[in-house]
């Protein structure tokens, strides 16, 4: 069975991108056919990647608009027949001005992807750090939700706009909306502060918070200056063996559901 996850956080700097890249490749290497939406106008998972801005080429921008196939956007990686990106670029940030007036302007993404939808397993969608339009679309069309979560106090004042948002989304739009976990993101091991807040998170959210920790890793921020998943460009640092543990758990909890 297919399935759309949202990855999101009205915060920035809280891994989400980085989640949303590295899963996606491991996700491709444990089988799964994934495409990786690049839904942020700031295009970093589209950059982490190492995919080129071109002028003419489709993007996610031309999808929602109109303009452009979603079969068009898609972009191979290296040859990957696993793996597919739809990239995207600042024009996006112009669509939630262009699609305001626009007749269910919150289902487009939704109705985009129910082209393709079926050649995929997974299908992954990096938000924008906001919960406007653009992450909207994005929560209509998932099926699943996935919060990365830095370890600091700040973080869960954010968190439970974004579970509020969640619940709004799945009352009024998508009823079938789950949340499928939250990802402890950037934890050091040794920082008490840390461990402080992944207890009381835990204790808080129980089984909703992810068993995987992502460790603060500096391999998980070079390896987008060279166009690479952490995981392709040092597969064995602490950083990518958490993210390659974490598709682990999610596929075991998919066979489990």
């Amino acid at each position: 069975m297919n399935r759309i996850i949202a990855i999101v956080n009205r915060k920035g700097g809280v891994g989400k991108t980085t989640t949303a890249v590295n899963l996606a490749a491991t996700a491709a290497a444990a089988g799964k056919k994934t495409l990786l939406v690049d839904f942020d106008p700031q295009g970093n998972a589209t950059t982490g990647y190492g995919i080129q801005k071109e002028n003419g080429q489709p993007t996610i921008y031309d999808v929602i608009t109109g303009q452009g196939t979603i079969r068009e956007a898609t972009r191979s990686i290296l040859g990957n027949i696993q793996l597919g990106v739809i990239p995207s670029t600042a024009d996006l940030s112009g669509a939630e001005i262009e699609l305001v007036n626009t007749r269910n302007r919150e289902f487009r993404l939704r109705e985009r992807l129910k082209h393709i939808e079926q050649e995929y397993d997974w299908i992954l969608i990096d938000c924008p750090p906001s919960l406007g339009l653009l992450t909207v679309n994005a929560l209509a069309a998932a099926h699943g939700v996935l919060i990365p979560l830095q370890c600091e106090f700040y973080a869960l004042e954010g968190l439970s706009q974004v579970l509020k948002t969640i619940e709004i989304i799945k009352k009024n739009i998508n009823k079938s909306l789950e949340v499928d976990g939250i990802i402890l993101t950037m934890h050091e091991q040794h920082n008490v502060h840390n461990q402080e807040i992944e207890k009381e998170i835990r204790d808080h959210l129980g089984t909703l918070t992810l068993e995987t920790v992502i460790p603060r890793d500096p391999v998980l921020n070079t390896a987008p200056r060279f166009g690479r998943p952490g995981v392709w460009y040092h597969p064995w640092s602490p950083g990518a063996l958490a993210y390659q543990n974490l598709t682990l758990e999610l596929l075991q909890k998919e066979m489990q559901s």
